[in-house]
Order: structure tokens, then sequence, then C-alpha cells
């Protein structure tokens, strides 16, 4: 009998033994039973161990499955750094049957892009350094940078890896990419079939693929010689996972890269801060066409001001594109009573109710709860409901009422659910079939609109205002990533509904986004990343008084530890979610060690752990 410690994928619960009279590779992938479940669970052995002093149960089958020693070594460390257990962290790797063999096809690429001078020396700089950062404006050339480098790996008969933040910018960057490298590229991203995932994945085994091009999930393909990784748009929260393990792609990818001695560039032409202060970065200012952006700032409290409407008719009657960003999806984000002031919240969540006039239902942003749109205010009876916040829906409503004859399209989840529907629409908008486009922050996310002259920027203020260390970083950031989109040939202009005239205008018109950075550096030393730590505990749980004896014990716990800092604690913004009382506690520290181990010592079942927190 041989006895093998494994851990039981996607389950918190520690390491466990078991026993069998095989000899199971360290990797496989077994099927064992629990206790607590009826279905046998898959785990993955991890060592051969001494027969222990208690009884063990049998592994009753061995699958096809492996996972490699570079998947459980980095898997190792994820469950360390944020915080969860070994099979949780090796959950998010995708594994693959060891006896696909691959063959070496020698494939020359040769993309004929002609690099600009400027161009010439950000890619040679990139060539000098393991890790780089190419601090890029918008339209400078990035993707010309990128696949000149990919080209380079590819030819040696080696694969690499391109992530993108969002699925939105597949359709796109795939064309672009099949034009130098035609069928030896695979998309991967979560919308896909699983028919497409099980195609590519034997593709990549058997080498007929050499560069993925995917979401955060690619990272954790199996790659049999991965030589290098290119993280677009790496400021992206979007490469923070926001469910557990709650790891960061990004940050992966660099410790990934320094490990395995793999190439890794970072590409943004607003980059995060702490890319900034860590890794050597090449600033690509130039642009490939010559534009001129012209930034104009609107104060009224109307939404489609007359100054906004005139800018709008203008820009159409010239035959160009308009594209209108809001933060916030659906006709309203907030329903306040006009008489007491309430606002009508959702049942199981503190939050108010969002506006959808289409579905005719209130309809909760963190749950999904519907109801029907109520007549009267439900705390005072007898008060009328004002809408505040406008959404991406309300501003679609109000334009298609004022132009007639235009097309009008929404982007944003409600309307893009499919990736079909996503490149529909997409592809509809650049052969100019769409005139305004309304959307959310999938309007800043690199896209190449062609003919767009004008941008509309509405609620950048509530961007600004929120109560996160990141908020300066998050608004002027998703600014600059809209104003890109537009002039990307020419003359463009970008109107700015805002209250913050003054910041906005001195770092879009005066200063540069660097400077930005280096004075935001300032601010943050000793306080916030990238200077010290910062992780966030949430406790949740239905009962409320548990969940704040839980939090109670635990804030007083780590008051004790001298190496961390317990910079706040109390209810979450967000008090209830899914009828779950939420707590949480927000710690600081630039010792890592001490910092960790203080996390992995809160043992309880309500809590979740954010490492690197973005809030």
């Amino acid at each position: 009998m041989i006895y093998y410690e494994l851990c039981i994928l996607k389950s918190p619960i520690s390491n466990l033994t078991y026993q069998s009279n095989t000899d199971i590779t360290i990797g496989y992938e077994v099927l064992v039973s629990l206790k607590t479940r009826k279905k046998p669970c898959a785990a993955v052995i991890l060592k051969k161990v001494d027969k222990p002093s208690f009884k063990c149960v049998e592994i009753k089958d061995i699958t096809s499955f492996y996972y490699d020693t570079k998947m459980i070594e980095i898997a190792t460390f994820i469950s360390k750094y944020y915080v969860c257990s070994l099979g949780e962290a090796l959950s998010i790797y995708v594994p693959f049957n060891k006896d696909i063999s691959f063959e070496k096809e020698y494939i020359q690429f040769d993309s004929n892009i002609k690099l600009s001078l400027s161009q010439e020396k950000a890619y040679n700089f990139l060539e000098e350094k393991k890790q780089a950062l190419l601090f890029a404006n918008t339209g400078s050339g990035k993707t010309e940078i990128y696949i000149k480098a990919i080209e380079k790996v590819l030819n040696q008969n080696e694969q690499a890896l391109l992530l993108m933040p969002e699925i939105s910018l597949s359709p796109q960057m795939k064309k672009r990419l099949e034009k130098v490298f035609g069928d030896k590229i695979a998309i991967w991203h979560s919308k896909i079939s699983k028919k497409q995932k099980a195609q590519t994945l034997e593709h990549l085994l058997n080498g007929q693929v050499s560069l993925i091009a995917g979401a955060r999930s690619a990272l954790f393909l199996p790659f049999k010689n991965l030589k290098i990784i290119v993280v677009d748009e790496e400021h992206d929260e979007s490469y923070k996972s926001d469910q557990k393990p709650r790891y960061n792609a990004k940050d992966l990818a660099l410790y990934i890269a320094k490990k395995y001695d793999i190439k890794l560039i970072l590409g943004s032409a607003t980059a995060s801060i702490s890319s900034f202060y860590k890794i050597p970065y090449f600033i690509l200012d130039e642009t490939f066409h010559k534009s001129k952006k012209i930034i104009n700032f609107d104060n009224s409290s109307n939404n489609l001001s007359p100054a906004i409407l005139n800018k709008i008719t203008q820009t159409l009657n010239n035959n160009h594109q308009v594209i209108v960003f809001v933060p916030t999806r659906a006709n309203f984000k907030y329903q306040i009573c006009t008489s007491c002031g309430k606002a009508v919240e959702c049942p199981y969540c503190s939050v108010s109710m969002s506006l959808h006039k289409n579905d005719l239902a209130l309809k909760c942003h963190y749950c999904n709860f519907a109801q029907i749109i109520p007549s009267s205010c439900p705390s005072c009876i007898s008060g009328n409901i004002g809408n505040l916040r406008v959404g991406t829906a309300q501003i679609e409503e109000e334009l298609n009422a004022i132009f007639k004859n235009i097309v009008i399209k929404r982007f944003d989840t409600d309307e893009i659910r499919t990736h079909n529907k996503l490149k529909q629409v997409l592809g509809d908008f650049n052969k100019n079939k769409i005139d305004i486009l309304v959307g959310t922050q999938m309007l800043s996310k690199g896209h190449d609109y062609h003919n767009v002259k004008l941008a509309i920027v509405f609620g950048i203020d509530s961007i600004l205002n929120m109560t996160s260390y990141k908020a300066r970083e998050r608004a002027l950031s998703l600014l600059i990533q809209i104003s890109g989109r537009i002039g990307r040939k020419g003359e463009g202009e970008v109107i700015i509904q805002s209250k913050n005239e003054e910041f906005f205008s001195y770092y879009l018109q005066k200063s540069t986004y660097k400077e930005f950075l280096e004075e935001e550096l300032h601010f943050r030393k000793g306080l916030y990343p990238p200077f010290v730590k910062i992780a966030r505990i949430i406790f949740a749980h239905t009962n409320g008084l548990k969940v704040k004896k839980e939090l109670d014990f635990f804030v007083h716990l780590l008051k004790q530890n001298e190496n961390i800092e317990v910079i706040g604690f109390g209810q979450c913004v967000v008090f209830k979610i899914s009828n779950k009382f939420r707590y949480e506690i927000i710690l600081r520290s630039n010792n890592i060690k001490a910092l960790l181990l203080a996390l992995h010592s809160i043992n309880s079942s309500i809590s979740s752990i954010d490492m690197d927190t973005l809030y």
C-alpha cells in the first residue's frame, strides 16, 4: 500500500492523506471520497508520504488529467501569498493530458512591420530588459512592438502569451495577430465554448498553436516552452480576480517571469503606479498618426446640456461618430423619495435599486433581485420617487428622443451579453453603421474607433470622489483612456461634465500622466502601495451579531501585532449583500512576512481575505 498527500480541488480544506495499491505519478488528478460530499471529489497527488498513524481511505480512480511541477509550484505561491488553500489555488489551472506529444514545427514568420524611429528605440529597450514597461501614448503603435517581440520568440520555435484585460479586446486583437501568425494563434477566455477550449488545449500541447491571446485565465494554461508574456493595458483592474483566490494576473505574470526566466512586457498609456515605480520603463509619446485633441468642460447639472447637444449635432452633420461614456448602466442608479429622502433599497442588499425602464423593473446590481417599479415610496407610502445618477440606458433613451434618424446603440453588460453580440456591435460601429455608442468602461478598453471625433464623458466625478486611495489614479487613467479612443487620425474633441475641472484640466492639458504618477508617489509614501502592503479581511454572515462578534475578536487580536497596523475596521461600504451582513478590517504593513502570517492566522469560516486589495 502506498500513501499520498493530496489537495482537494476547489476546496478550502487542508491537504489530506489517502492510500492506493497503484504507484501514481505526482501531479495526477484522482477521484476520492469525502464524508461531507455524496459524489467523489477531484484531487491532485502532491507527494508520497510514510504510513500515517490513522486509517486512510483508498483513492477511487485515477484520471488522465495532469498538473505539472510548475503549476504546483506557482499554485503553492498563490496559496501562501493570496491566503487560500492549495486546492483552491490549483483549481485556476487548466490540467492536461501528459501523453500528448509536442511536435516541433519550424515556421518562420515575417510581419513586414516597419517600426518608426521611436518605436525602434522602444523595441530595443524592451529587448535589453527581462522585465520592462512600455509606457506608450494611445495611438503610438504598442501593438506593432508587441508583434515584433512575439515574432522573434515564435521564430525560435518557442511559445508566447498575450494577456488582455477584457474579452471585448479579443476580436480586434485576434484580427491583427492572425494577419501575421495565421493559425498559430488561439484566443482563450471564459466566453469561448468547451469544444473550442478542448481544441485550443490540444493544439497548444501538440505544438500547432504557439501564441495564446486572452484574458487573465490564459496565464494558467499548460505551456510547454513559454518564453514571453505580454500584459496589455497592464493598469486595468480587471486583472485582479474578485473571487477566491483573489490573485492579480499582472503581478503573477511578473512573479512567473522572474522565477522561470521568461521575458515580460507590460504595456499601457496610463501605467499603474506600482509598475511605474518598480519596473524599468520606456516612454513612447510619439503617436503613429498626427492627431490633435481639444478638451472642454461642461459644469451643467443637466446631462445633455445645450452645449453638449450642439457639439453632437455638429459632429454628426460632418459624418463623424460620437462615443458617450457613463459609469453606470440602467436608467438611473438611485431611487430616492422626494418626501422622506429614503432610497428604495434591495431587500437583500443595503444598496439602492437601479431603474431599468425597458424591463419595467427595479434591479439590484449585486444580487440580481428584481421587482416592479413602485408608484410611490415604499417607506413613507405617500412620497414620490426621484431618480439620481443617470445610467447608459437613460442617456440612450434621451438621445433617441432628440436624434430621430440616427442609429444609437448601448455598449454595456446589460446589452452585450454574448461574444457574438460584442463582435457585431464593434464591427457595425467601425463600419459606420452606428452613429452614437453609449457605454460604460467597456468603451475605454483599447478599441480602435476609426471615425470617432467626439467623446462625451459623464459621471467622472463619482469615480474621483470614491473612498479609495486609488480614486485619483482611477479617474484620471479612465479619462485618458476614453480620450484616447477619439481623433486617432486628425482632430478630436472630449467634453467632460465635471465640477473638478481644475484637477482634470491640469493633468490633461498642462502636465503629463508621468508627472501625475510622480506626484502621487510623493503623496502615498509610507501610507499606501507601492510603498506598503494593504490587505482587507471581510466577514460575512446572515447572522449580524455573529459577524460583529467575529470582527471584534480579530480586531483585538490583530492590534496586538506590532508589525502590522489596523488602519480601519467596521461595516463595509455595502453593508449587506444577498442577505449577508458584512464587516471589514483593513491592514497595512511594510513587513510582507508579518502581514501574511497575520492573515494566515485568521481562522474563521465566515472570513475572506483580499491581499493587495484595490479598495
